[in-house]
């Protein structure tokens, strides 16, 4: 990891194969893994996103940065992270992708969950939410999976986005 030049790393779209591995323990927090979350953090307000993960930036690291509320202060970093305590409640939103440009699909997902990570300081990190930040974490954690927004999809968005799919494939 410590060759690694953090600025680099650009997003990388589908179907870079990357974004179909599950990714790596993140082993260590050290100073090359926060470089390459600020660095994520800066591509994902590039974007004009509200998560990325380290697959999507061509790193097969269990890692993500989001910041749902898109305020200055709203950036969060975690590393190796959990879902637990799924609600038995879901709802169906519209969803992009920073790796799928011009594909969005209507995707079903828990309504509230809990994530446990390590933060960039390396101290552990456990946060309960049933707002936006719930879907982003879901969205992001199945990067980590190698789960794309094209596997969730249902028959009708992957015929509306089928143009939009086959110009990524080439």
């Amino acid at each position: 990891m410590s060759d690694l030049d953090p600025e680099t790393l650009k997003v990388v779209n589908y179907p870079h194969p990357v974004l179909r591995r599950v990714a790596d323990t993140v082993p260590a927090v050290d100073d090359t893994v926060r470089a390459v979350a600020a660095r994520m953090i800066a591509l994902m307000h590039e974007r004009r996103g509200v998560g990325l993960a380290a697959p999507q930036v061509g790193l097969g690291w269990r890692m993500f940065v989001a910041n749902p509320t898109q305020e200055p202060q709203g950036d969060r970093v975690y590393i190796n992270p959990r879902l637990v305590d799924p609600s038995p409640e879901t709802s169906a939103r519209d969803e992009g992708c920073l790796s799928l440009p011009q594909v969005t699909a209507e995707i079903t997902r828990p309504v509230a969950i809990t994530i446990e990570a390590t933060g960039p300081d390396g101290q552990p990190v456990r946060e309960t939410s049933d707002q936006f930040a719930a879907r982003v974490w879901q969205h992001e954690f199945d990067h980590l999976e190698g789960v794309l927004l094209l596997d969730r999809m249902t028959r009708v968005d992957k015929m509306a986005n089928k143009r939009a799919i086959r110009d990524l494939e080439g």
